[in-house]
């Protein structure tokens, strides 16, 4: 018994000497995010980090410790450094934030910031909001969906996949229902993986999957795409990035921002290394039905670790009503829908039986007719203004670059919301992008060209 008390007595010297060491490299990690912050710099440098990895396992080797302990230990001390550094930074949500607080100062403003349709959901979702009580949608419900819903969500997706793969193979015990496609996304990062995993994402991205990944202690690895290529991954550049740790890759084609649909051949070779190396995928899909192209859905490949992520908020303009769902094999719903019953017991009832309609009783093809007419004119108007972008291939905006020297979208976005009450998405919010905005197809032609009229004048000045 004295040898191991001798023993624990040295291990908690040690880790003394850990919490000691972390808090020195802590604030040394804040004097360089104050440093980048003044010189405009990005808080993670790749580059960086790969040569200390490249070290870590080096030394994991010369003193026989485990590689994947070692690089664990190293991603979180990395998400440390980058939490510590991480100022308030301005996202499409922080400027939808501030536009909405001018206009409760009574102020005008153009919402070109945010993915929100200016058009009302289908009619029968009015109806069916006044039927839920009378139908008795008003109880504490199964925390993986309504019957009715899953069932309908099964024969929807059959639908519209079965007639290029006929060996779709789905039942309701493979959809979950959530609160919205964010929260699916949230609950597949958070439960799939552990604190020290890694998650590739493609970048340009929503800012969401950082957050959530960040959030559960998980280590982002980008794959960064430009303008140039068309938005395009370079497949090298995934194969070099995985290693042991790495668990999910997350894909969202039509992409948010860029608009971009993968070409299948190379989402196949993606698909295949995922296989290969026993990687998660997590596609979300929630801009499928404005693609205006050959948009290959992630269940078309029938690959047992991947997760769909759909939403009512785009297609059916329900954003407000915070409906959406996966669909992944059992294991992974069963997971998924252990935390979503802890966290919030159910999605609200009402609220499902008004997505149920909206399903089985709306068309929405006259949404993408709309969005996609807008997308026209904000690209003619964009090319009118010289801005430089590729043609989206769907979703509901334009990435445009800003030929400006040392132009930066954070700053011009806040100034131009100010003094011009037209709000745009910075293109810092979704990697590192601060010379491009992101401009949304949500409203009118008329408002979208006063917006552009402002955009240019603005830009000219």
């Amino acid at each position: 018994m004295e040898q191991i008390e001798d023993l624990r007595n040295k291990m908690d010297q040690i880790t003394l000497e850990l919490i000691k060491m972390l808090k020195e490299r802590t604030d040394i990690a804040k004097q360089i995010g104050t440093i980048k912050k003044n010189m405009g710099k990005n808080i993670t440098d790749e580059a960086r980090e790969n040569n200390l990895r490249s070290k870590v396992l080096t030394l994991a080797t010369e003193i026989n410790l485990d590689e994947n302990l070692a690089t664990k230990f190293l991603n979180f001390l990395l998400n440390e450094s980058i939490k510590v550094q991480q100022t308030n930074k301005q996202t499409h949500l922080s400027i939808f934030r501030k536009a909405k607080e001018m206009e409760l100062q009574g102020k005008k403003v153009i919402h070109m910031e945010v993915g929100e349709p200016d058009f009302m959901p289908p009619q029968i979702v009015k109806t069916a909001l006044g039927e839920v009580v009378d139908k008795g949608f008003t109880k504490y419900g199964s925390a993986q969906g309504h019957t009715q819903l899953q069932e309908a969500i099964v024969s929807y997706t059959s639908k519209q996949y079965n007639n290029i793969n006929n060996s779709l193979n789905i039942n309701k015990q493979n959809v979950l229902v959530t609160p919205g496609a964010r929260f699916s996304i949230f609950l597949a990062i958070t439960t799939l993986l552990n604190p020290g995993d890694e998650i590739i994402i493609i970048e340009p991205a929503w800012p969401a999957y950082r957050d959530c990944a960040l959030n559960a202690g998980i280590k982002i690895r980008t794959i960064k795409t430009n303008l140039q290529n068309k938005w395009e991954p370079n497949i090298q550049d995934i194969k070099k990035i995985i290693n042991q740790n790495t668990k999910m890759i997350v894909l969202n084609y039509p992409n948010n921002p860029t608009g971009k649909v993968l070409p299948v051949h190379i989402q196949d070779k993606i698909v295949d290394i995922a296989k290969r190396n026993n990687l998660y995928i997590l596609s979300d899909e929630i801009y499928t039905q404005y693609s205006k192209t050959k948009c290959k859905s992630i269940l078309e490949y029938n690959y047992h670790k991947s997760i769909t992520v759909q939403s009512f908020s785009k297609s059916h303009a329900m954003t407000g009503f915070r409906i959406g769902y996966t669909i992944a094999s059992t294991q992974i719903i069963k997971k998924m829908t252990k935390l979503q019953a802890l966290v919030l017991t159910s999605v609200s009832e009402p609220i499902q039986y008004t997505a149920l309609q909206a399903l089985l009783k709306s068309d929405t093809t006259n949404n993408t007719k709309i969005i996609n007419a807008r997308l026209d004119t904000l690209q003619k108007m964009a090319k009118d203004a010289n801005l430089e972008f590729v043609s989206p291939d769907g979703a509901m905006y334009l990435f445009v670059k800003i030929n400006k020297p040392d132009f930066d979208a954070t700053e011009f976005a806040q100034k131009i919301l100010q003094t011009h009450g037209l709000a745009i998405a910075p293109g810092s919010g979704f990697g590192e992008y601060k010379e491009f905005i992101r401009i949304s197809a949500c409203q009118d032609e008329k408002t979208l060209k006063e917006g552009m009229y402002i955009l240019n004048k603005v830009l000219k000045e």
